[in-house]
């Protein structure tokens, strides 16, 4: 049995600390990120991870940064075995790297060494990877550079967005990280460094990326707005007003729209609103106006008569 300390912060790091606290392991304490003003009060926010923690009864540290001298000290007086760290959110000093008897431990959600970084699993999606997976890596000080104990392949569906797949990937991470801490426990655990090539990086999201190109191919733009969900969500513009968009897909990819101007509404059918791209027709199927609940493309087009005048109209334009 391993005594271990916890860090992450996300709904990504709710599975495995919960599989971890049902495991023989010892959870003696987990870390998260400062609780963060949220909403429209901005009223502070506890962390999924801090929220679960509670429930459990751990004992839940928050400092805003392991580079502070008392850091490794303060880890070392709950003499852990390993600490597992899965998107913590804040760097690991060598300093505190070297306290846990068996190192630091990190969940990352690619198939290493592609796409390390920040957003895993929105840039596999964007690049239209088949497949992404999970891998139990040895933390070093290097960014997601250390190697890995285990690792494992999981095919992206068709049609999967961020939200489906983060939660897939998350549970599949849980899985693995036990059986990991038990191989590390029996001594039987073993690390092989990552291969030199197929380096990416998976830089993190910007809000400003969200706003769709009706210029690029449908088939990207689809890909856009499943990497965007659940955040920042894919957006255009209606008469210069935002319009999200949190579901589409592509249709006619070959040829469809050829001719219109890129963004122009094409068709509004009882499936949805099909728009023009670069290359091939995006057809919407669900979004949302500012201020608005998120609907069917098919009711947003028939609020009043706004079926009939929104074919013709562009998309992405500023106000007339």
């Amino acid at each position: 049995m391993l005594r271990v300390v916890y860090a992450g912060t996300p709904e990504f790091a709710v599975p495995a600390l919960d599989a971890i606290a049902a495991s023989p392991h010892a959870l003696v304490a987990v870390y998260t990120q400062p609780d963060r003003p949220a909403g429209r009060g901005q009223a502070l926010a506890q962390s999924p991870v801090k929220r679960r923690a509670l429930e459990l009864g751990l004992p839940v540290l928050q400092p805003p940064t392991l580079r502070a001298p008392d850091a490794a000290p303060t880890l070392a007086a709950f003499a852990p075995d390993v600490m597992v760290v899965a998107a913590y959110g804040l760097l690991l000093p060598q300093a505190v790297l070297d306290v846990p008897r068996h190192g630091c431990v990190n969940i990352h959600a690619s198939l290493l060494p592609r796409w390390r970084g920040a957003a895993p699993i929105q840039r596999a999606i964007l690049a239209g990877d088949a497949a992404t997976g999970v891998c139990i890596m040895r933390m070093e000080a290097g960014l997601d550079t250390g190697p890995v104990y285990r690792a494992e392949p999981l095919a992206i569906g068709a049609r999967e967005s961020a939200g489906e797949l983060h939660d897939r990937l998350a549970a599949l991470g849980a899985r693995l990280l036990v059986a990991t801490l038990d191989e590390l426990a029996l001594g039987r655990a073993s690390a092989t460094p990552q291969p030199a090539d197929g380096v990416t990086y998976a830089h993190k999201l910007d809000k400003r990326e969200a706003l769709l190109d009706w210029s690029r191919p449908a088939r990207e733009l689809d890909r856009a707005v499943r990497a965007y969900v659940p955040w920042p969500v894919a957006e255009t513009r209606l008469d210069g007003e935002q319009l999200r968009v949190h579901a589409a897909e592509p249709r006619d990819a070959a040829g469809g729209g050829a001719g219109a101007r890129p963004g122009t509404v094409l068709a509004v059918t009882a499936d949805g609103i099909d728009v023009a791209t670069g290359e091939g027709v995006l057809r919407l199927t669900r979004v949302q106006q500012a201020g608005r609940r998120a609907v069917s493309a098919r009711e947003f087009a028939n609020a009043g008569d706004r079926a009939r005048a929104l074919v013709g109209r562009v998309l992405g334009d500023p106000a007339p």
